[in-house]
């Protein structure tokens, strides 16, 4: 029992040194909203400040500006139906809760409201409904509070990035593109070995890697937003635009990557032979996204020079692939061998389109010709 109870204390340990963040940022910045709305607006109870700043918090980064501007909006009129309703039937009655809370949520539904905004309006009309009721002199309070610990979550939101609000996502996107290199790598071991166990460890972290595109996708978001509500830094918008469509392409090499490290399973448990060349074909592939990742990482960080020789070295690497994957696309081969040689070349099609300025059909070709195929 004392070593389950000692087991848990360190998960909770971990989770709290991976959350930290969270937690320093919901505490200070909901202190702060009240002590604002406190000593600001003189509200004595500034029940809505400090609601509104976690409430804000709380929603995914990338999503806080719209959703501090959804919680303002929600409070003023969860307010205002409060107030109407409570003049006509009056305070903490039945009839007066229920009237408020379909009242305030058909209103928000009928305006194409968000989830957050029909569950703040309502809970901010029933609030003042059976908590304190509005009067005249309270009303412009209850937005006011809202205003300011919306504002001050958005600011606290930003504290971490202020100086560089790309670093987080540059972070990202090496660490996504090390661990897709990291199962092409092992997938590549596995078919040296013809160990099966190795393979399928390479295709379960395969599988994981559709977490770390939605990462990404968030990632984006999040720099948008920061680099949106630091003035000095709006001109950085366009590296972000520059490399946002290359998310969709990571998304099509993860997924082929995953078909590939599948088929290596297979062909682990088959009596033929591997050819030696298959891995280091995957080996090539690997070193090609490794590439890839690094002149994303450039293009963010502004290096155009360090950005033109990655994506040098990533065509070169995915070329390569291509043509040693080619050399064994010949009759009588496996069709695991076959999937394979045909994701190698699926995924460096990939890749090359997340960073080449070439335009699809000769991105295409270019492969192709590698691979052997005749041009069309």
């Amino acid at each position: 029992m004392a070593t389950v109870r000692w087991s848990w204390f360190r998960e909770a340990a971990g989770r709290v040194r991976v959350g930290w963040l969270q937690v320093v940022e919901g505490t200070l910045a909901a202190t702060v909203a009240w002590v604002l709305a406190t000593a600001l607006v003189g509200h004595p109870q500034p029940f809505f400040a400090p609601a509104a700043a976690l409430i804000v918090l709380g929603q995914a980064r990338g999503q806080r500006t719209a959703r501090a501007v959804e919680v303002v909006l929600g409070v003023a009129a969860g307010v205002l139906v409060a107030d109407v309703v409570v003049q006509a039937l009056g305070p903490r009655s039945t009839w007066t809760v229920f009237t408020v809370i379909l009242l305030t949520i058909v209103g928000a539904v009928a305006i194409g409201a968000g989830g957050v905004s029909v569950v703040q309006a309502a809970v901010s009309a029933l609030y003042l409904v059976v908590i304190s009721p509005p009067t005249e002199s309270l009303i412009p309070f209850r937005f006011v509070d809202a205003l300011i610990g919306g504002v001050v979550a958005l600011a606290a939101s930003q504290l971490g990035s202020a100086r560089h609000p790309l670093a987080p996502l540059v972070a990202e996107f090496r660490l996504t593109f090390e661990e897709l290199a990291g199962v092409l790598r092992a997938v590549a071991e596995a078919l040296d070995d013809r160990d099966e166990s190795v393979a399928r460890t390479a295709l379960e972290r395969a599988r994981g890697m559709d977490a770390a595109v939605e990462r990404l996708r968030t990632g984006v978001l999040a720099a948008g937003e920061a680099l949106t509500l630091h003035l000095r830094r709006r001109r950085h918008l366009g590296r972000l635009r520059a490399v946002d469509p290359s998310i969709g392409q990571i998304d099509y090499a993860v997924r082929n990557v995953r078909v590939l490290a599948r088929a290596g399973v297979t062909l682990t448990r088959l009596p033929t032979p591997v050819p030696p060349d298959l891995a280091v074909a995957v080996r090539l592939l690997a070193d090609a996204v490794h590439a890839v990742g690094e002149t994303i990482a450039a293009d963010l960080d502004g290096r155009a020079e360090a950005a033109e020789e990655c994506c040098l070295r990533a065509e070169t690497a995915a070329l390569a692939a291509v043509r040693v994957a080619g050399r064994l696309f010949t009759s009588g081969q496996t069709l695991p061998l076959a999937m394979i040689v045909g994701q190698v070349r699926a995924i460096a099609i990939d890749l090359l389109r997340s960073v080449a300025a070439d335009d699809d059909a000769t991105v295409l070709a270019r492969v192709d010709e590698a691979l052997g195929l005749p041009a069309v």
